[in-house]
């Protein structure tokens, strides 16, 4: 096995203090008794790993879930110092944990922060209490602002807040308030992701038996556009579709604190996932570790992280998520000469029969340097990522 130049790294805890209902992630509520023993699995299989592949770089660290701060200051640090062995954190790297206004103190920030955690994302969703309780959330309106303090007192200066935008019959004028409390909170990043409806999720069945209401696309559209206006009124940059940032623009034509780690994703770089129900990535594979929590203690008890699914990419379908991917960030877009150097061939030889109807209906632009999304394109996104997948044709 050759030493990796760098590969950054997702830590999967897929534990909550309750399950949303529209979550279909791989989390788990009440199962506080098996914490400390899947720490201890976790820190194991880090450390393992990170020295069977010689201890490489890793640029970027996320903890996510689930919800991470639910676990103890002291299954944190063995976490976190399993990393250190296991790796080589780079002066710099982007450490970034998951955290919820409604299990967070000033204990686990300042362990977090201790540890090297250097960002944090806080899944508020919204700042009506109303919402808050038809999503499922533990927290109320006012928590997230008591948890930006506590973190902010910790040393944070790196801050996400996610927000959820199209909820059934939300009224603008809530969604309108909840975007200026947001960026009340002056937090250097903020993500808005629309709700969807994922099968096999409580939200789901509600759906099914007519207890709630289908989302509404074209209200959907319309708050997404509202926020747009209004962020950019704030003076956040719009840099990927679902997210912005505070400025100044770098010399990568990216806002100062763009999420680094979600950034390796976007331009389909390396990295390892660690946990039940983690994926990789890493030089043309790709695998998830299975989902159950049980399986993946004993597993790496017995030697080895349980493995449910495997893929050897094709050139093609590398290509094209490399394409679908990268699109996603609307002011750079897909780099011609970083496609070239990746591939050995031009973007637009590769997909000459794709730009051109794409470019007529005013969807993307490209130019020498670039291929990017027009504004139109942002509520059409799919649409345009499909059609650089192998199966579109």
């Amino acid at each position: 096995m050759h030493p990796l130049s760098e590969v950054s790294l997702y830590l999967h805890i897929p534990f909550c203090q309750r399950k949303c209902p529209y979550c279909d992630f791989n989390t788990y509520a009440g199962r506080e008794g098996r914490y400390a023993a899947f720490a201890a699995a976790l820190a194991a299989d880090i450390e393992r790993e990170g020295l069977r592949r010689g201890r490489p770089p890793a640029p970027t660290i996320f903890l996510g879930g689930g919800t991470p701060t639910v676990l103890a200051p002291a299954q944190l640090t063995q976490i976190l110092q399993a990393v250190g062995r296991g790796f080589a954190i780079e002066p710099g790297a982007e450490i970034t944990s998951e955290a919820n206004p409604g299990t967070v103190d000033q204990s686990r920030f300042e362990t977090l922060r201790r540890l090297g955690v250097n960002r944090l994302s806080m899944g508020v969703q919204s700042f009506d209490d109303d919402e808050l309780g038809f999503l499922g959330r533990i927290h109320n309106a006012d928590e997230p602002g008591r948890a930006m303090a506590l973190a902010r007192q910790a040393g944070f200066a790196n801050i996400n807040l996610d927000l959820m935008f199209g909820l059934p019959g939300q009224r603008p004028e809530i969604w309108q308030r909840t975007l200026d409390r947001a960026i009340g909170l002056e937090p250097e990043h903020l993500s808005l992701y629309s709700l969807t409806v994922e099968p096999d999720t409580p939200l789901a069945a509600w759906v099914s038996r007519g207890q709630v209401a289908e989302p509404d696309p074209d209200l959907a559209a319309d708050l997404y556009e509202m926020a747009c206006e209004t962020l950019a009124a704030a003076g956040y940059e719009h840099y990927e579709i679902s997210n912005w940032a505070r400025g100044p623009l770098q010399a990568d034509g990216l806002p100062r604190f763009a999420c680094r780690h979600n950034l390796v994703y976007w331009r389909n770089g390396p990295y390892l996932g660690f946990g039940p129900g983690a994926h990789s990535s890493l030089e043309g594979r790709r695998w998830s570790v299975g989902r159950s929590v049980e399986d993946y203690i004993a597993g790496v008890a017995a030697g080895a992280a349980p493995i449910d699914y495997e893929e050897t990419l094709s050139p093609a379908l590398a290509m094209g998520e490399t394409m679908m991917l990268g699109l996603r960030l609307l002011g750079v877009g897909v780099g011609r000469a970083d496609f070239q150097a990746r591939f050995d061939v031009d973007l637009a030889e590769v997909y000459a029969d794709t730009l051109d109807p794409l470019r007529v209906q005013g969807l993307i632009e490209i130019s020498a340097a670039r291929l990017r999304l027009t504004q139109r394109a942002w509520l059409l996104g799919n649409q345009v990522f499909a059609a650089f997948l192998p199966d579109a044709a």
